[in-house]
């Protein structure tokens, strides 16, 4: 039962990229949630059938915190209806960080969790381009492409995060499948992006793309040379595919940055800052930004930072930052080219905090579970860590590394 938990759990990691572009409806919900439903019901048994439970590291705890704060907020809420859906939302997304540790134990684990969102985001990128495929054919001076169900800058978001995993993979993958999963998924996924026509997503791919390049061309010259010659039909490529207005649409960026208001979020943020001025310890409860900054029930907070300090006060703000402080720590232990691609992935989860509400995102909670699944194998496992995700050049140095003089003298007798 608990093998079958696991394989469950790559299920899962799969299926989060892309999780509304297949939704059953209610009380179902979409594929992502089928599946952790499942994937929770069969977890329970597994653990009390083996009789034993990992011991919960920090990270763990703090999120066990943050989710009973939450729920605590139902004391004082002012929407309780959008508290109690926010509990069952929250619990839904956070078990993700309890159930990776749990059920994740070595390198070969990590790396398959990493695969399966990288072939999840290649999914939601594919579902992109066939709706760009779908609706140029028949619209014209549509600027915006996105998969069915899926809004533009969530879209761009998960397929941002899935570029340094990629990047990640591509040395670690001895089989040409494994290498052609990771690396064809840089110019499909960016491709993607720009037909989002999302400016933070944009934003957001140029940072994760600058990490992809580091990573892939540290001690690699020979790569270097390849994408000079080969970047340029890339770029061309891209040009006469992605519609001249989506260009024109992410080329205001400077515009919006300098004197816009961030399509409305300006506005959002004020009254957002406002709100929480008035309860700034314990906030309004979860799920209440909507009605204590007075906005439209379609409106978010756009701005992660924000919508926990108002729904959870400072209160819920500190448990929010140390499991950030937590997840850097984690990727601190950690080395090589690992410890360059989730660095590059958090920052990239940071950037996109800046306009999105991220804490209500399963992937967010997936991204923050592999990072500490990632620091507790640093500890527990260094030497199989490193081998799983050695580069090139590193396992180059590896194989001339000289032999120990009483095995060389061994030898010649």
């Amino acid at each position: 039962m608990r093998r079958i938990s696991w394989w469950l759990l790559v299920v899962f990691a799969f299926a989060i990229p892309w999780e509304y572009s297949l939704d059953l409806g209610e009380p179902v919900g979409n594929i992502a949630r089928v599946v952790g439903l499942a994937l929770i019901l069969l977890a329970v048994p597994a653990v009390l059938q083996a009789g034993r439970l990992r011991t919960p590291g920090p990270m763990q705890w703090v999120v066990l915190a943050f989710y009973l704060w939450f729920c605590c907020s139902y004391f004082w809420t002012i929407a309780p209806l959008a508290t109690v859906d926010r509990m069952r939302g929250y619990l839904q997304e956070m078990m993700i960080v309890w159930l990776i540790w749990e059920f994740a134990e070595t390198p070969s684990d990590l790396r398959s969790l990493v695969r399966a969102y990288v072939a999840g985001s290649w999914v939601l990128a594919a579902l992109t381009l066939a709706s760009f495929a779908a609706i140029n054919a028949t619209t014209a001076g549509q600027i915006r492409y996105v998969a069915q169900g899926q809004d533009p800058n969530d879209a761009a978001r998960f397929l941002d995060l899935g570029f340094p995993l990629a990047a990640l993979l591509f040395d670690g993958e001895s089989r040409w499948t494994g290498r052609l999963l990771a690396l064809g998924y840089l110019p499909l996924g960016l491709l993607a992006v720009l037909l989002t026509a999302s400016r933070g997503g944009f934003l957001g791919s140029v940072v994760a793309l600058t990490g992809c390049a580091v990573l892939l061309a540290r001690g690699h010259i020979r790569r270097v040379l390849t994408a000079a010659f080969v970047l340029p039909a890339i770029a061309s490529a891209i040009w006469l595919i992605v519609p001249y207005v989506t260009f024109e649409r992410l080329a205001t960026i400077s515009d919006q940055a300098q004197g816009g208001n961030l399509n409305d979020r300006v506005n959002i943020w004020s009254l957002a800052w406002h709100s929480f001025a008035q309860s700034p310890l314990i906030g309004y409860g979860a799920g209440s930004f909507v009605s204590a900054a007075g906005l439209a029930p379609i409106d978010t907070a756009h701005n992660t930072a924000l919508s926990i300090l108002v729904n959870g006060g400072l209160c819920a703000f500190f448990l929010a930052l140390t499991i950030v402080a937590l997840a850097v720590i984690s990727i601190c232990k950690t080395q090589g080219p690992l410890r360059l691609a989730l660095a590059t992935t958090l920052l990239v989860w940071v950037i996109a905090s800046l306009t999105a509400t991220v804490e209500e995102s399963r992937t967010t909670w997936l991204l923050l579970a592999l990072i500490a699944f990632a620091g507790r194998l640093a500890v527990e496992q260094p030497d199989s860590l490193s081998a799983c995700f050695h580069d090139a050049r590193a396992r180059s140095e590896l194989a001339i590394t000289p032999l120990p003089a009483a095995l060389t003298g061994r030898l010649t007798d």
